[in-house]
């Protein structure tokens, strides 16, 4: 099998510009590309990381609904589908009070993660997505 390596995630959201804005201010993302799939009417912003080169792909579709927004990790894991989208933060406490400050909803504030010598902490994004963020050592 050929080396494989993460492209993107793909997250579909109510409001694609305050998205947008927000992932961008939160976490240094910067616009890639917009782009438009006129048959399904689907607009799309692509979302890139000027320092690691991930992507994130933003997506909205007129009619869509919101999904699962569970209130928690723990209740996320009640579902069998993508529960959180984590990032890898330098700086976790300041990480996390950006984000707060910036709209998102603390969920689990910054502690200990299960994985030996990891902090960890919980937002919920301003239209309710879990968002993982992670501090290495």
């Amino acid at each position: 099998m050929a080396e494989a390596r993460l492209d993107h995630v793909g997250l579909a959201v109510h409001d694609l510009d305050a998205a947008a804005e927000w992932y961008c201010a939160a976490f240094g993302y910067r616009r890639e590309l917009r782009l438009r799939v006129d048959p399904i009417d689907l607009d799309i912003v692509m979302l890139i990381h000027d320092v690691h080169g991930d992507r994130l792909e933003l997506l909205h579709r007129p009619g869509s609904s919101a999904g699962l927004r569970p209130a928690d990790p723990a209740e996320a894991a009640l579902s069998e589908a993508f529960g959180h989208i984590a990032f890898d933060v330098r700086g976790l406490d300041a990480a996390f009070e950006r984000a707060v400050g910036l709209g998102a909803r603390p969920v689990m504030t910054p502690r200990p993660s299960p994985e030996p010598g990891v902090r960890m902490a919980y937002v919920a994004d301003p239209e309710g997505n879990l968002v993982e963020l992670l501090e290495r050592p």
